[in-house]
């Protein structure tokens, strides 16, 4: 077998996850009532076009989660396969050119030279310092030169038309799909996406997938033969580091909203809903672990498994299950330190609906407290939990950015945009200043993170009942307005004049 398959604890945790979704999927196309706030989000085109950019995120993760060992060309003495101590992925497998073309040290982004001068010995022997051209990075190219630029040019505009031509099939696909739906022709079903009057603004989604396509095959076209954004000191495509981050910054993201969910749903409802002592011991729970710096606690966490790993070497075969296990025990302890603040808001919303009619005639027709919690309360809270879910996802990404930088995030092994931004730090503060590193991990984390906020606000004015009511207080009040105003008379009619 030319591979081994492995299984890191964020992989096993990943896939559980996407098991998870793909329930949660099934059982709410099959209930009406759950499916109407979804299609509410539907409607929304920033969401929407936010939710295609994520898609795009999630697959370069999901696609960086398999994971497998190489087998190696020799076998040991008894014929058996030896695998490569070296963990790959599927998304190293598909990129990699840029993982494999290592130059010798910095190079600017579409470079065809390094970043810094080499001394060269002449034939005379006179020495000179000059730019070295670069070992993979246009070295196509016969005379950079007069060549450079064209070259450029025409890769750029090749990678549009790729990806627009993409583009194009999937256009086609989409309205063969709708038309064959809705019995309608072609042309029409066509129509109707750029006429705005289909319910799902297939238009928005068209449009930010057109330019992600063209971005795309954009950088498939130069990142064959150029380094599209530069390498950092040991010669490493800053392109390739970039999409391996984002990885990452999912399972942080994602894991650690799992891990912290169990601490503020069974302890927000039980303090909200029994009151009382119980209230009283909750609240100091989360009243003090508030009062604790998290930094401290993090900083705390990491160090002691740090030092677990290295005292107990032998139960890690690869680096990357070392880093794994690292990066587990980070999602823990932030998941741990993150709670409070959802539990404060379940707490309060509980106090709310245990005081409502049809809870409190529950109670009279002797209703189990479980069946009450179950049936009645938990249901009714769950769009605070996807609001919040959905919201903290980038605080999330943003704090593996901010603890890595520090020190005390994932392993210096593991490639995540808070050990770029660390590398970078002292990039900065160089002559001649390095700059493409911060740039790109700045730039994949804010898109990322803005991304998560649109979609996050999407959800929430679909799924809160505080916005939702606003807004139809609003329209009736203003319908009752133009109600109310008087129609003019015929007397104060304005002549109109032939």
């Amino acid at each position: 077998m030319p591979f081994t398959p492995v299984i890191l604890w964020t992989d096993a945790l990943i896939f559980l996850l996407v098991f998870l979704t793909s329930i949660f999927i099934w059982y709410v196309r099959d209930n009406e009532h759950l499916l109407t706030p979804w299609r509410r989000i539907g409607h929304s085109a920033s969401g929407m076009s936010a939710l295609t950019v994520l898609l795009f995120f999630i697959i370069v993760g999901l696609l960086d989660t398999l994971h497998f060992r190489p087998a190696l060309e020799h076998k040991n003495i008894h014929g058996e396969t030896v695998y490569s101590v070296e963990v790959l992925s599927v998304l190293d497998l598909l990129l990699t050119p840029l993982r494999t073309h290592v130059e010798k040290t910095y190079s600017a982004p579409l470079a065809t030279h390094l970043y810094t001068k080499e001394t060269f010995e002449l034939p005379d022997g006179n020495q000179i310092r000059a730019f070295a051209r670069l070992e993979f990075g246009g070295s196509h190219l016969i005379d950079p030169d007069s060549e450079y630029q064209s070259d450029i040019n025409d890769r750029i505009v090749k990678g549009i038309g790729l990806g627009l031509f993409f583009w194009i099939i999937l256009h086609a696909i989409l309205c063969l799909i709708m038309a064959h739906r809705t019995k309608q022709r072609f042309t029409v079903c066509f129509q109707s996406i750029w006429r705005r009057t289909t319910e799902i603004p297939w238009h928005a989604i068209l449009i930010t997938l057109a330019i992600i396509l063209a971005l795309s095959g954009m950088v498939f076209m130069l990142a064959t033969h150029y380094h599209v954004l530069g390498t950092d000191k040991v010669g490493q495509d800053i392109l390739y580091l970039s999409l391996k981050s984002i990885r990452v910054a999912l399972i942080i993201g994602t894991l650690t909203t799992l891990i912290m969910l169990p601490f503020a749903l069974l302890l927000g409802i039980t303090a909200g809903y029994f009151r009382g002592w119980i209230d009283d011991i909750i609240q100091y729970i989360y009243t003090t672990l508030n009062s604790i710096p998290s930094v401290l606690l993090i900083a705390a966490t990491i160090l002691m498994m740090q030092v677990y790993i290295e005292t107990h070497t032998e139960s890690f075969e690869t680096t990357a299950a070392r880093a794994d296990v690292r990066l587990l025990c980070l999602c823990l302890i932030l998941g741990i330190t993150s709670w409070t603040s959802l539990c404060r808001l379940l707490r309060g919303e509980t106090l709310k609906l245990r005081e409502m009619e049809y809870i409190q005639a529950a109670h009279a027709f002797g209703v189990s407290h479980w069946r009450i919690i179950s049936r009645h309360i938990l249901p009714n809270v769950m769009y605070i939990v996807l609001i919040a879910t959905v919201m903290d996802f980038s605080g999330l990404v943003l704090a593996e950015a901010v603890l890595s930088y520090v020190g005390v995030g994932v392993d210096p092994s593991m490639i995540s945009f808070g050990t770029m931004i660390n590398a970078a730090r002292l990039e900065m503060a160089r002559e001649p200043m390095v700059w493409w590193t911060l740039l790109s991990a700045f730039s994949f984390m804010f898109i990322l993170v803005l991304s998560a906020n649109l979609f996050a606000d999407a959800v929430q004015k679909a799924l809160d009942p505080r916005i939702k009511t606003y807004a139809q207080n609003r329209n009736s009040t203003q319908n009752n307005n133009s109600a109310h105003i008087p129609a003019p008379s015929p007397a104060n009619k304005p002549v109109q004049h032939p």
